[in-house]
Order: structure tokens, then sequence, then C-alpha cells
């Protein structure tokens, strides 16, 4: 049986990274550093819980090991703090966030708390290994994510 040590998490953490920095560097605008900032962090929440939700779909084989991984990851990323991002004046420049998350920060701060408490939620029912606690709270993760896309991102950059 194959036994987990804090190396394997380690190295398991450094591909991640590895493999989302081309995502991350992509968002790099030396001009726009909050807007690159943010996005930065959003490509990494896509990175981590892509994986997640391609395998309680049954798009990609399960892997429990790479679960507990993402989902702790994504916990992990969500805790950052995006709001820095989302400082006044980042409203302008390359971005898909609406100029309504200024109008309303208040309301985007709790769908920003919901998708922390569902992502802590996601990293508790990955590592208890119950798949249909995972899938639930992959619904939960995914819907608080809608949550604030619905509202505050624009299909289309704004300029």
């Amino acid at each position: 049986m194959f036994h987990v040590t804090k190396q394997h998490c380690r190295v398991a953490i450094l591909a991640t990274i590895m493999a989302s920095a081309p995502a991350v560097l992509a968002h790099s605008v030396k001009d726009e550093p909050l807007q690159s900032y943010r996005q930065s962090i959003f490509a990494l929440i896509g990175a981590n819980f892509g994986p997640i939700a391609a395998m309680v779909k049954g798009d990609t084989a399960w892997d429990q090991d790479a679960m507990e991984g993402y989902a702790d990851d994504l916990e992990d990323i969500v805790d950052l703090d995006l709001l820095r991002g989302f400082a006044p004046g980042s409203e302008k420049g390359t971005t898909r966030a609406k100029p309504e998350i200024w109008d309303n920060m208040d309301d985007f701060e709790a769908k920003l708390e919901d998708l922390r408490d569902a992502a802590e939620a996601l990293e508790e029912a990955a590592g208890s290994g119950d798949r249909k606690a995972i899938a639930s709270a992959v619904r939960d993760t995914g819907g608080a994510c809608k949550a604030c896309h619905d509202e505050y991102k624009a299909k289309d950059y704004l300029y």
C-alpha cells in the first residue's frame, strides 16, 4: 500500500504550482498589478477546482490522494487576501470584474466568505473519502463560485 509522506505532499504542491505557473504568468500585466493579482488567484482556484469537479463527474479517474491535495490547496488559495486585488481604481483596465463589485462591496465580501466556507467543507469532505459527501461539497463550492460570477463577472473584458 502506498503511504503518503510529507515529502510526497511537498512534491504534489510543487507540481501543482509548476502546472499552474503558465496560467498565473499569463495574467501578469505590469501596468495592471491589481487586476493581475486577482486574476492569478482565480486561475489557481480554477486549476484546483477543475480536477476535483472532473473526478466527481467521472470525466477523469478518481484519485483520492489527488482529490485531497486539490481540496487542501483550494482551501488555502481561497484564504488569500483576494480583496487586496479589488482596491478602488482597479475596476478599470483588462478585467471581467463588473463595476458593481465596487458598488456592492459588502455583498461581494459575503459571497467570498461563502466560497471560503464551501471550500473548507470540501476539504473536510475530501479528507473523509465519502464520495457522496464530496459530490455534495463540490456542488456547494461550485454554487458559491456561480453566485459571484452571476452578479459580478462579465463575459467579456471591460475597458
